[in-house]
């Protein structure tokens, strides 16, 4: 009797699966599969393109397709040197033949039959006239035979193989869609939802994207189940950010602010004010803030900071602010130390490295209420660190902080308005459901003595010209950064049958075709670069892998000009503000999504220095072209950000937002969104609007939405 028969409904464990047993089952709970449910909604990785068959006289010189072709003699197995095993015949069609070689597995020889067709799909291969395929997958296409286009690719464990886990989704799909099954996979979006944006029922998602029939399909299946996370997602991130605000006896009169911006070398813009004034309603209204200020490097969040933590102090509480590095809280400290002191209050900086005879004085003076301010690093949240008298936490680069460290710094206070800042531009819509437990400031507006940095995009061919300019703006004075997407030297290997094809390659031709160039390594070439390009200036390299340490000490010789050139992967994206840095050169830059780059170029353009940025790149790839052609055009980081959650979808901003770092295949189909970034707003304002009407989703044709998201928020899917 077939096991799956015993599977009763989503929550039946995964052992009543037929094949999977109990040490299958045990590898399988280390990739979150437990139960019939979880099998079915672990969605394929990519795709094979078994459907695209070719005849032998079509290959030109490889590809990675299929050819159905009819065996011609017996296969014969010789083992050779070191004990491997060659499995070869031969197999022809109306065109030509191809000769079939299997490495070490002799099984084959018992599995194909002269004289039967057999489809066969991997690298197809040309020298001369030889045309021959390595270990392809073998599949009998005899008469009568359907077989599918597709061949699902999954995230796996070991001890579990694709044929397994294709087995048990197919299992856990008849189970659960069956209607005879009692808590099986029902419908869970209204009619009215699914009449309004042509979106199929969740059976047919759900065999589209495991075993899709065609391109048509899953297209469909991924329009629905892209539209379905993405509203149950606004719904979780909703429901989370509906708690009532706090009361708080912590009532904040509005400073005059011009005794503040007296010390401010220029005037405030449009958005700078708006914020002031959206600060000043959150502190005097009796209930504590917990404001989100989002704005672009060089927008003007630490003026508005400032503006919160002077607004603290003259209403006689003390404040603090929290940064995620040594050398980002020291750079607070030298802007906002001379400007708060010169008002009467007195400011302390406290990191990790602040010697213990220095931390015991301020941490007597905060107990005190002698030091008005703190400026650090995680060092604010150690036990030994309290407050008289805390009413204000500002926390920067918020999201590179743990819910936890966030809320450890609020605990040292009875009470404590929150300010967190963040200078990835995020689009307001989007930034409206992912901070939904917190207000909304946006910065959209530069100063108007921030300078446009210059952007250029280049091919290797310039090279030559590329270090001429680097050696020109060394001579003048300025600094110049060099990112690598690596940090070591890595070959993009191909495997027997060629890499899987994601299903956006899959759907588009471009994609396909395009080529990979080879990765820089900033180790190599920092290595070439200092011995055979410019070893008459200093070079050094900072990347991810060094100690925390060591990176600030590097960061902060290239803040005060020991260093000329630094050689980098994206480690130094966000935070360090070097005014004399006018040149940044990105390599590989294909490889990098637009708001990332676009806060690479934020690292230059911060002094009184003309600055460049230089994206090198020899990718054929429309996206690629396309994405590296705006950053070309606008300097406009929210501009960037809404193109960057159009191409690539939502998973980087989620990643940002719940800070978990995503696996293979997290966020994966709901970044199909991308290319439809009205679909992304859509399914949002639809999440809004249910919750709206039935805020704890108990009416009848919410329900089965309600067991889905009780689902993710149990598995820890998004939140």
């Amino acid at each position: 009797m077939a096991k799956n028969r015993f599977a009763t409904g989503r929550c039946s464990p995964v052992t009543d699966l037929l094949g999977i047993g109990p040490k299958k089952a045990e590898a399988l709970h280390g990739i979150g599969i437990d139960t019939v449910y979880d099998a079915a909604l672990h969605y394929p990785r990519a795709y094979e393109n078994r459907g695209d068959v070719r005849t032998v006289s079509s290959i030109v010189s490889e590809a990675v397709c299929s050819l159905v072709l009819t065996v011609a003699n017996r296969p014969s197995t010789v083992t050779i040197r070191r004990g491997m095993v060659l499995t070869k015949f031969r197999a022809f069609d109306e065109t030509g033949s191809c000769q079939i070689t299997y490495f070490n597995q002799p099984y084959i020889k018992d599995s194909v039959s002269q004289g039967e067709t057999y489809r066969f799909f991997g690298r197809v291969k040309r020298v001369g006239t030889a045309v021959s395929m390595a270990s392809p997958v073998c599949e009998p296409a005899g008469d009568g035979v359907s077989l599918r286009p597709f061949s699902p690719l999954y995230s796996l464990t070991n001890g579990i193989t694709q044929k397994q886990m294709g087995a048990a989704v197919s299992g856990a799909l008849t189970v659960l869609l069956s209607p005879a099954t009692k808590d099986g996979i029902r419908e869970s979006l209204p009619l009215t939802i699914r009449q309004k944006y042509g979106l199929c029922d969740i059976g047919y998602a759900l065999r589209g994207i495991h075993f899709p029939e065609s391109p048509e399909m899953l297209e469909t299946a991924k329009k629905r189940i892209a539209f379905e996370e993405i509203y149950d997602f606004g719904i979780l991130l909703r429901m989370a950010g509906t708690k009532e605000k706090t009361k708080t006896d912590k009532v904040f009169t509005p400073p005059p602010s011009g005794r503040l911006l007296a010390g401010v070398p220029y005037e405030p813009t449009g958005a700078q004010k708006r914020t002031f004034a959206e600060i000043d309603r959150d502190l005097a209204s009796g209930f504590l803030m917990n404001r989100l200020l989002t704005g672009d490097v060089g927008s003007g969040k630490t003026l508005c900071a400032a503006y919160a933590l002077w607004s603290a102090l003259e209403n006689g509480y003390q404040a603090a602010l929290m940064a995620p590095t040594e050398i980002l809280a020291a750079q607070h400290y030298d802007q906002l130390a001379p400007l708060l002191e010169s008002l009467g209050y007195r400011v302390a900086l406290l990191t990790g490295s602040t010697t213990k005879a220095k931390k015991n004085k301020i941490y007597d003076y905060l107990a005190v209420g002698t030091v008005d301010l703190v400026i650090g690093t995680h060092a604010l949240i150690e036990e030994a660190v309290t407050f008289r008298r805390l009413g204000l936490a500002v926390i920067d680069e918020q999201h590179r902080f743990g819910a936890r460290q966030r809320e450890a710094l609020a605990l040292k206070g009875n009470g404590v308005h929150i300010l967190s800042m963040s200078a990835t531009p995020i689009p307001r819509t989007l930034a409206l459901v992912l901070y939904g437990d917190s207000d909304l400031s946006t910065l959209d507006e530069m100063p108007p003595n921030r300078q446009k940095t210059d952007t250029y995009c280049v091919d290797e061919t310039y090279r030559p010209r590329l270090n001429a300019f680097i050696r020109k703006n060394v001579e003048e004075g300025g600094q110049v950064y060099i990112v690598c997407p690596a940090v070591e030297e890595q070959d993009q290997i191909e495997g027997e049958n060629g890499d899987p094809l994601s299903l956006n390659e899959l759907l588009t031709a471009d994609s396909f075709r395009a080529e990979k160039p080879r990765l820089k390594s900033a180790v190599a070439f920092a290595k070439e670069l200092s011995e055979m390009v410019f070893p008459d200036y200093s070079l050094k390299l900072i990347h991810g892998k060094m100690k925390g340490s060591e990176k600030d000490r590097i960061m902060a010789d290239f803040a005060a000009g020991k260093i000329q050139i630094l050689v980098s992967t994206t480690v130094i994206e966000v935070g360090v503000n070097v005014p004399n840095a006018s040149l940044m050169i990105v390599e590989n830059a294909e490889n990098f999504g637009l708001a990332q780059l676009h806060q690479l170029r934020g690292r230059v353009g911060r002094g009184s220095r003309k600055s460049y940025c230089i994206l090198v790149s020899d990718s054929h790839a429309e996206e690629a072209k396309k994405r590296l052609s705006l950053m070309r055009e606008t300097n406009d980081g929210y501009r960037i950000a809404e193109a960057d959650l159009e191409m690539r979808g939502p998973g980087d901003f989620i990643e940002q937002r719940t800070g978990k770092v995503r696996q293979s295949g997290d966020f994966s189909l709901m970044n199909q969104a991308a290319g439809d970034s009205k679909l992304l707003y859509s399914a949002l304002e639809e999440a809004a609007a249910t919750l709206e009407c039935d805020p704890g989703l108990n009416e009848e044709k919410n329900r089965e939405t309600r067991k889905r998201v009780v689902y993710l928020r149990e598995k820890n899917q998004f939140i």
